[in-house]
């Protein structure tokens, strides 16, 4: 009866043992899926957020100077066309690299509509329609700003999501180090525990009295 209560014990404690290395496993697993998510969003950040914000900034830099050439007076239309060509030119060549980045379907939308001013000014550049390209370039300054908010508020929230995902790992951290904790209490239990020894009397010898 002792010997069965004894492994009974010790299956106990080898079933707490296997219980407590699995939940670590699967908790090793799952932080791990985490920070994969967690360099993706930050990867995501940079990428298509900070390296766009630097395309807005300079897509605006473009229209301010398309803006300052279509007023300027001392300037004739054939060189006002001419810097205005080297601006819209400059604009062509950042869209493929804004369109290669990650677009939410608002940000899509803003794009061609920002596309199709420019479009407008490039047009309206060739026909020396300059009060006409001051308000197309306004309107596309507009819609820079609407994508510039996007990138502020999606830059957000892959933040947020990346500090949530750093929370769960601290916490899942913590449980393993209690688990880790059991762990050793149970090694220690089996270490120390009191096995009870069969004791066998040896008869003594006949007296020869």
């Amino acid at each position: 009866m002792k010997d069965q209560q004894k492994y009974s014990n010790k299956t106990k404690a080898a079933l707490v043992l296997l219980i407590v290395m699995i939940i670590i496993l699967l908790s090793n697993f799952y932080r791990l899926q985490n920070s994969k998510k967690a360099n993706e969003d930050m990867n995501a950040i940079f990428n298509d957020r900070l390296v766009v914000a630097s395309y807005i900034f300079q897509y605006a830099n473009d229209l301010h100077s398309i803006k300052a050439k279509a007023l300027q007076t001392g300037l004739n239309d054939a060189q006002k066309k001419a810097g205005i060509a080297a601006s819209i030119q400059h604009i062509h060549s950042i869209d493929k690299l804004y369109l290669e980045t990650a677009l939410t379907p608002k940000e899509k939308t803003f794009f061609v509509s920002f596309l199709a001013s420019c479009s407008a000014i490039e047009l309206q550049s060739q026909n020396s329609n300059w009060i006409q390209i001051t308000q197309s370039s306004d309107q596309a300054l507009k819609t820079l700003k609407l994508l510039s908010q996007i990138q502020i508020n999606e830059g957000k929230s892959k933040l947020a999501n990346s500090n949530s995902i750093h929370m769960e790992n601290t916490t899942w951290g913590e449980l393993q180090i209690a688990l880790l904790i059991v762990l050793g209490g149970v090694a220690l239990y089996l270490l120390i525990i009191k096995q009870k020894k069969i004791k066998i009397k040896v008869p003594e010898s006949p007296s020869m009295n």
